[in-house]
């Protein structure tokens, strides 16, 4: 017996159960079997869940990066504070106008910007902030002299 290639092998049909015995008759009156819609009612929800989780990733994510900007300027207006103290404690002969003058510039220099800058002696107190909008730090930073031991 010779066989065609383009024959294809009968395959016997499925027996499906007519439209009306889809109620089940053990179950109570009014449920009715799920069938085999069941496995269409679930497609696509790995989808929803895939996007929900890349969501809530992608909003975690952002905070983390907010938050290291924070803590950034929060060290550059320290540095800046730190080192605008030192320059007007070093200019302080050129007077308290002189030396916040000093500092406002290394405070620039830095890229921060000098809130406030008092010199009283040797002694410079100067504030310094850094950043814009919601991300604005402050640092307070003093400079002088060491002090003298009671002696």
């Amino acid at each position: 017996m010779r066989v065609s290639p383009n024959a294809r092998p009968t395959v016997p049909s499925t027996v499906r159960p007519a439209a009306s015995s889809a109620v089940c008759s053990t179950a109570p009156s009014g449920l009715r079997s799920t069938g085999p819609s069941t496995a269409r009612s679930d497609r696509g929800s790995a989808t929803v869940w895939v996007v929900g989780v890349l969501v809530v990733l992608c909003a975690v994510f952002g905070a983390v990066l907010a938050m290291g900007q924070a803590v950034v300027i929060r060290h550059r207006a320290a540095g800046a504070a730190d080192l605008a103290a030192l320059a007007a404690a070093d200019h302080w002969m050129k007077g308290g106008e002189g030396a916040c003058a000093t500092a406002d510039r290394v405070a620039r220099a830095q890229g921060s910007r000098i809130v406030s800058c008092e010199v009283e002696g040797e002694i410079a107190d100067v504030t310094a902030a850094s950043g814009s909008g919601l991300l604005t730090a402050e640092a307070r930073a003093r400079a002088g002299p060491p002090m003298s031991a009671p002696g």
